[in-house]
């Protein structure tokens, strides 16, 4: 998932109606009333590579000038105080040193330029560069200019001859200084969460005492908001019991009517449901946000606050007075994903200005397009997309041309005629050096990634005007109209499960609503703090995959699992810990019990990676094998199934062989670098950083589809029914005509 979208998801959440009344706490409130400290001198760093800042691929730039860049943001709580660029680059050999060079550059301002000598051209080459610290702003784009020539003389401005590549591991390190932020909530969600930080977000969670079912999720609410903030960086969350972070920020949840102590914090006992935010006493540089309240309900009213209503706080404490109830979630209405009920605008899922392109060969124009987990490709045409482009026509040109593409995969390309192929009627429709076209093309979704994108390409035809002739002017424009819509409301939500691979891409089936409110967590009976900060990753997981906090997660243990009968289990443990486990054995295709291990297998780890489908007949693979062992270590795996107390909803189990597994298992779901595909089918076993599929056994479905379709599909998987209902139809349909044809021969023979 990108930035851009935790932003638009920001922008949705506080669209919602809410309303929260606040009174400012200032001496009353028991906390001290703090001046901002002063920063201790001193220094931090950090290094970020071109692919950590977003560039996927190395910058391959071509012509006598090119140029790349990537944008850096300075989080608001450092200053730079000095910076240095390392390039890994190479380029051709046929280049003249004395005019060609690379330049990088900060906001469009040279900061250093890296000569390109004969010796060591055609091979990877490193250097480092300094860059001035004056140059660098809160934002900030860094580019690579590439100048080469290969003749004094006249020259090809394209020739072949002129190119560099720069890898993206080339890396930017910066090193800064703590600039003091003040105790004020409105600037939240800064400093525990700057947009501006690149680097994965680890957040400390701190809780006064053992914390209970409500306590957890109100911090389960906060985290999944913070990893909703957090997006693709990741984020985690470390829990800690009465103590505070040693560095850094954190997060304290205190419920009760009386005063508390944690570490050097004195927490006076919260008046109502409140907000203060406070130095951490451990590091100057660092801040807490402690909420508070005499009961659960009044925590959790807080953390709400924080979620949906952060903008609206001011102050370095407040008292969250009144909160009007939200109003529900629907399925499937998660601010990341696209609409299923309507066609949905490009203008809203990217910005418009970045619709907009030029030059010869601009690159592409991107559209993330982030697709609900279970939609149905069976008998699907593809997703329609209507598009409306304008152009620059060329006075001449026969090889230019707009090419559509999804997931680089070529959907379309339409021809750009110049203005010698366009007819009267044509040409009088150009405006502004422009003329508008249409297209409507389908993208077929069989077997797609949910996170996938939309490539646009506008490519202009470079008319060669002869010896010395060849210069490029930059008068070709293109653009896409933002009110271009494509439409997904064709498709019914209907899958196959369990099905591993989408709850680690997306969180499916517990973010079908994105509140949470269908979903309740069974944590182990005593559940220690590596449980808890499981419990809160995998929150935050759920977060990013939506962009909504999870205000309506139950979290409960085995004793109560009763009562949440109606929703989706998401269970956890680490070791011998949960007795669901014992409960449920039949159901499950593994046991792990002390030095004893069972498990069911089947293909699927020696087929081919790319096993998932939208039907579901392809990717069943049932078992085939059941092995039991004893000894070595005790291996951590998911597994899901249907649940055994309502028909329809779905448990996964996210199990520990030990603490330390519980870890290695959430560390695989939230890692971004682990193999496409790992994560799959109904039983994953885990080993430290090995991954491997065992078992793809699907046993129910869910969602729903229209009648018409669902009993279309139905035959077409129970073919012997087919045939017994087509006979019948045949029979009754000649029966009909016999009878009919009978009673016409006896109204001819009386009459």
């Amino acid at each position: 998932m990108t930035a851009k979208h935790s932003k638009a998801a920001g922008r949705r959440l506080h669209k919602r109606s809410l309303s929260i009344l606040i009174s400012t706490l200032l001496v009353s409130s028991g906390f001290p009333v703090q001046a901002d400290t002063p920063q201790p001198a001193g220094s931090d760093g950090y290094n970020l590579s071109l692919k950590q800042l977003g560039r996927n691929y190395p910058m391959n730039l071509h012509g006598v000038e090119a140029t790349d860049s990537v944008n850096f943001d300075v989080p608001a709580s450092q200053v730079v105080t000095g910076a240095q660029m390392t390039l890994h680059y190479s380029y051709s050999p046929a280049l003249l040193p004395d005019v060609s060079q690379i330049n990088v550059m900060v906001n469009d301002v040279v900061a250093a330029s890296v000569p390109l000598p004969k010796q060591g051209a055609g091979s990877l080459q490193t250097q480092k560069v300094d860059i001035p610290p004056k140059l660098i702003t809160e934002f900030n784009r860094l580019s690579v200019q590439f100048i080469g020539h290969y003749t004094m003389g006249c020259e090809n401005p394209l020739h072949s001859s002129l190119w560099a590549r720069v890898s993206n591991d080339s890396a930017l390190e910066i090193q800064t200084s703590p600039l003091a932020l003040p105790n004020d909530l409105a600037i939240m969600p800064l400093p525990f969460f700057d947009r501006r930080d690149a680097r994965p977000l680890s957040l400390p969670f701190v809780f006064a005492a053992a914390p209970n079912n409500g306590t957890l999720e109100a911090a389960g609410a906060l985290s999944s908001w913070f990893g909703a903030l957090a997006s693709y960086r990741g984020a985690a969350f470390p829990s800690q019991i009465n103590a505070l972070p040693a560095k850094g920020n954190g997060i304290v949840l205190v419920s009760g009517d009386t005063p508390v102590q944690i570490g050097g914090l004195s927490v006076p006992a919260p008046k109502g449901p409140s907000l203060t935010i406070l130095a951490n006493p451990n590091d100057p540089n660092g801040k807490l946000l402690v909420v508070a309240g005499r009961d659960v309900a009044e925590l959790k009213r807080a953390a709400v606050a924080v979620t949906v209503g952060g903008k609206a706080l001011s102050g370095s404490s407040v008292l969250i007075d009144k909160l009007d109830t939200l109003k529900p979630r629907k399925p499937y209405d998660a601010p990341n994903w696209l609409p299923t009920d309507r066609p949905v605008k490009l203008g809203e899922l990217i910005d418009a200005k970045r619709l907009n392109v030029s030059g010869y060969n601009p690159g592409d124009i991107t559209v993330p397009l982030n697709f609900p987990p279970d939609l149905s490709n069976w008998r699907q045409d593809g997703a329609v997309l209507n598009l409306k482009y304008r152009y620059t026509p060329q006075p001449k040109s026969t090889n230019s041309s707009f090419i559509v593409s999804f997931n680089d995969g070529l959907i379309k390309s339409d021809i750009l005629p110049s203005k010698e192929q366009l007819d009267k009627g044509l040409l009088s429709a150009i405006k502004d050096e422009a003329l508008t076209r249409e297209m409507r093309v389908r993208l077929p979704l069989n077997a797609v990634a949910l996170q996938s994108r939309l490539q646009l390409r506008y490519m202009y035809d470079y008319i060669k005007q002869g010896e010395c002739g060849d210069v490029i002017i930059d008068n070709v424009r293109g653009s896409i109209d933002p009110e271009s819509t494509l439409d997904l409301s064709a498709y019914d939500h209907f899958m196959a499960m369990p099905n591993l691979g989408v709850f680690k891409d997306a969180g499916f089936p517990f973010t079908r609503m994105a509140d949470l409110s269908e979903t309740a967590v069974v944590l182990p009976d005593n559940a220690s703090t590596s449980d808890l900060s499981a419990y809160l990753n995998i929150l935050g997981r759920f977060g990013s995959s939506t962009g909504y906090p999870a205000t309506g997660v139950s979290v409960t243990q085995a004793a109560q699992i009763a009562k949440f009968a109606g929703k989706d289990l998401l269970v956890m443990a680490s070791g011998a810990n949960q007795p669901l486990l014992k409960q449920w054995a039949d159901r499950l295709p593994t046991a792990v019990t002390g030095d004893k291990q069972r498990f069911e297998l089947s293909d699927l780890a020696v087929r081919a990676r790319g096993w998932f489908s939208l039907d579901p007949e392809e990717a069943q693979r049932k078992a085939r094998l059941s092995m039991a062992f004893a000894g070595g270590e005790p291996t951590s795996y998911l597994t899901g199934f249907e649940s055994p107390l309502a028909s329809g909803r779905s448990v996964v189990v996210v199990a520990g062989g030990d603490e330390k597994g519980l870890v290695q298992v959430t560390d695989a779901l939230g890692s971004s670098d682990v193999e496409d595909g790992a994560i799959q089918g109904s039983l994953v076993a885990v080993r430290g950083k090995t991954i491997e599929p065992l078992l793809a056994d699907e046993q129910y479905f869910v969602g729903s589809m229209s009648p018409l379709r669902y009993v279309q599909w139905l035959l077409s998987r129970h073919v012997g029914l087919m045939l017994l209902i087509t006979a019948l139809a045949v029979l009754l349909l000649g029966g009909l005509a016999y009878l009919g044809l009978r009673a016409k021969a006896r109204k001819r023979l009386n009459v």
